[in-house]
């Protein structure tokens, strides 16, 4: 059986509509500076632009008039591109990583693990730190929720962090997930 990941549908890319393209009879102009020139007929606003070697970029479309700017279309569309570049570089989704540890962890072993969260927490990611109990380890809930704690003072000690779900216990589970402050 697969499992199938979804992944996000880009958003679609904004369409602008200029000089002949605009079908509104009467537009709301603003010239290349952004002031109010008026409300005019798209083929006088379109005359204009052209006077001004411009286009005339519809931004507005849903207002009544519509309204459109004259303006360097391919400057226009640059800076819009330029914009989307730069907003998604600083675009991060937080992942939830795991980190796996054992009633029974030596402290070597947990040094490791610390390491590796520590890692997780500074590359903007949330730790879901867990604790399965198998068989007769049930009985210990209370040791495997001091053995959580231990870890997250071990790792706040380096990195402060947040507790964003507190130490929780599910029947075979101990599990808590933290976060850089």
């Amino acid at each position: 059986m697969r499992i199938s990941h979804k992944k996000r549908k880009p958003e679609p890319k904004k369409i602008f509509f200029r000089n002949e393209g605009i079908s509104a009879p009467e537009i709301l102009v603003l010239d290349s500076a952004g002031a109010n020139v008026g409300v005019l007929k798209t083929g006088e606003a379109i005359r204009r632009a052209r006077e001004e070697e411009l286009d005339l970029v519809l931004i507005n479309p849903k207002s009544t008039p519509p309204v459109a700017k004259i303006m360097d279309f391919g400057q226009f569309r640059y800076q819009q591109e330029k914009e989307e570049r730069i907003k998604q570089a600083h675009q991060h989704e937080t992942e939830v990583k795991g980190v796996r540890l054992s009633l029974r962890i030596g402290p070597h072993d947990m040094d490791i693990r610390k390491i590796q969260a520590i890692k997780f927490l500074n590359d903007g990611d949330k730790v879901k730190i867990e604790i399965i109990l198998r068989g007769r380890e049930t009985q210990q809930k209370p040791a495997a929720r001091e053995v959580v704690s231990k870890f997250t003072q071990m790792v706040d000690a380096d990195l402060p962090v947040r507790l964003d779900q507190p130490v929780e216990v599910q029947f075979n589970k101990v599990t808590a997930i933290i976060a850089k402050k």
